[in-house]
């Protein structure tokens, strides 16, 4: 499903140049300026360093006089608001449309063809009047994001962000990218390695008395085994007791 974010008389450079970098995190570069306040906005130095790097996702945006322009190749509208209208298209939070909107299936159209649209675009007002009701009244639905009751204005990149982020996490979103790779435990040979060279730096230093040793090593056995510890932790430990001796030995010296 193709999708397209929509930015209707846009006043300020830097919530163009926000926008696409929000768009680009997402995973989307489809953007088009409605008649915004500046006819070079995409090249201007305040939208440039808002976008941060999304440079590219400014080259493909394009600048169009009207609404209806922007609208070829998409069959859904969503529009963006912040109060619902009293007339109108239903007024419904993003991920609940978007869960409906696609857990339903492609429903069959009469002839057999699917009715699942094949564009979807996100309409976002102006800075200081939002959308006009013509525009919302056009739309298929109106997505309120939930916000503080009692201080509901965002930001228009913000707004942007908040959608794209709930439409990229509706369509599946990128995956685990944030994995921790998962490193093996140290074996028990290694465990007890460094568990004879630790004994080793605690006489040294004076901290086991050898010949009244009571429960002091199988107690750090135990609590090394809770610990689950990798061979690069393993290496750490036996540096220290290393270090431990040798300065036992420089103290005796």
């Amino acid at each position: 499903m193709r999708t397209r974010f929509i930015l209707i008389e846009t006043s300020h450079a830097g919530n163009v140049g926000g926008t696409a970098r929000a768009l680009k995190v997402m995973g989307f570069d489809d953007l088009v300026l409605v008649a915004p306040r500046w006819a070079n906005v995409l090249r201007r130095e305040e939208t440039i360093q808002r976008a941060s790097g999304a440079t590219d996702v400014l080259a493909a945006a394009r600048i169009v006089d009207t609404l209806d322009e922007a609208l070829d190749g998409i069959s859904h509208l969503c529009a963006t608001a912040m109060t619902p209208r009293d007339f109108g298209p239903p007024t419904r939070s993003p991920r609940e449309h978007f869960q409906q909107l696609l857990a339903d299936g492609p429903a069959e159209a009469e002839g057999g063809a699917s009715a699942r649209p094949a564009g979807i675009a996100f309409l976002f007002g102006s800075e200081r009047f939002g959308m006009r009701n013509e525009d919302v009244y056009r739309c298929h639905v109106c997505l309120s994001i939930p916000t503080n009751p009692g201080f509901g204005s965002l930001n228009l990149a913000a707004a942007v962000q908040l959608i794209a982020y709930d439409w990229r996490l509706a369509l599946g979103g990128f995956g685990g990218s944030t994995a921790q790779p998962v490193r093996p435990a140290a074996d028990a040979a290694a465990v007890s390695g460094m568990l004879a060279h630790l004994e080793q730096a605690l006489v040294a230093i004076d901290f086991l008395d050898p010949s009244a040793p009571k429960k002091l090593m199988p107690r750090l056995n135990q609590m090394f085994n809770r610990a689950a510890l990798q061979e690069e932790e393993i290496h750490i430990l036996r540096g220290v007791a290393k270090a431990m001796l040798e300065t036992a030995a420089r103290s005796r010296r």
